[in-house]
């Protein structure tokens, strides 16, 4: 339940609640997987933090805050492991077309290049038919999700989140949002497919229950929060390196350096760590984006203000796990959560 009544989700609890962001999602059921867009209206200041063993990445480094390139064009969730990496060259070239991204040099016949950071996560084990010998779907797929970039986003079952599991439980795609008193937006985007649990052991209790806001995961409290050291609960039993992987992008319309904007993704992380137990295992790909649409300057108190952030992404975080994996519906053979008793 809200701490703070000054402080509620936007309209749509969404990420797409922060101004100048819009999301594209698209899913193929018969090799259960799926690709999930960020798209700023105009390219945007990020950051990038990676916390798990087996992370799969791409432009990554050019975040870096020393680097050359200081926005990007849009940020790219996807199933597929290594093979989804492609989603972004779907998202590029379709950027490319509309005469976006960077432009070291402005001459005819120079085409512009598109900045766009992408993270993947494991969904090759879950049954779906990945038989696509040299033509895997992942560049089709990102350019459909672009294309289907508004402001509504299918929560559960969708986008980069379709195949995934979490823990022993169907994962799925998650976002909530936050706006302050004073008007500050903060939103999240999660696909969830961690090797631990979203729930506490022996029942169906989020381990985000203290962030949640009204009912908007079951409403269930925290008062079934508990574990005993090494219980890990519905967490995977027989986790494997790179198989498990919680991908994310947080957003603020506050404006934000490259180096503010790692900051607010370290912070960030923090809200798997409230959502997931265990987290960041040697088996997990974890990376958090977050990034900055600049539409409200960050102020006088710019270091507090950046703590703010980074502390409301961090809830908002977490709360969107819950909501993915609350949403996400199972097939034959898997668990969703609300197949739990109790």
């Amino acid at each position: 339940m809200s701490q703070n009544p000054a402080a509620a989700p936007g309209a749509r609890n969404l990420i797409t609640d922060v101004p100048g962001l819009k999301v594209g999602q698209a899913g193929d059921a018969a090799v259960r997987t799926g690709v999930s867009v960020i798209l700023p209206d105009e390219r945007a200041v990020a950051g990038c933090d990676v916390r798990g063993g087996g992370p799969g990445t791409r432009e990554t480094d050019a975040l870096a805050p020393e680097n050359l390139v200081e926005a990007i064009d849009a940020v790219v969730l996807s199933g597929g492991s290594v093979y989804g990496l492609a989603a972004a060259d779907g998202v590029v070239a379709w950027l490319g077309a509309q005469g976006r991204g960077y432009g070291l040099v402005s001459a005819a016949g120079v085409p512009r290049s598109p900045v766009v950071p992408s993270a993947i996560l494991y969904d090759l084990a879950n049954g779906g038919d990945k038989a696509w010998g040299e033509d895997s779907p992942y560049r089709r797929l990102g350019r459909e999700a672009v294309l289907a970039a508004g402001l509504d986003v299918e929560l559960g079952t969708a986008g980069a989140g379709y195949g995934a599991m979490a823990g022993g439980l169907k994962g799925g795609t998650g976002s909530a949002s936050i706006v302050t008193a004073d008007g500050i937006s903060v939103g999240a985007l999660v696909c969830v497919n961690a090797f631990g649990s979203v729930v506490a052991p022996g029942g169906r209790t989020f381990w985000a229950a203290p962030y949640e806001v009204g009912d908007e995961f079951g409403g269930l409290g925290a008062a079934g929060l508990a574990a005993a050291a090494d219980d890990w609960g519905l967490a995977k039993s027989d986790p494997k390196a790179r198989m498990n992987t919680t991908i994310a992008c947080v957003a603020t319309d506050v404006a934000l350096t490259p180096a503010q904007a790692r900051r607010v993704a370290i912070m960030a992380q923090d809200g798997l760590a409230r959502a997931i137990r265990p987290v960041h295992a040697p088996f997990d790909g974890d990376v958090v984006f977050a990034l900055s649409t600049a539409r409200r300057l960050l102020g006088a108190q710019a270091d507090f203000t950046v703590a703010r952030i980074g502390a409301l992404a961090a809830d908002v975080l977490a709360r969107a796990v819950a909501r993915g994996v609350h949403a996400a519906q199972g097939w034959p053979g898997s668990r969703s959560w609300r197949d739990l008793q109790g």
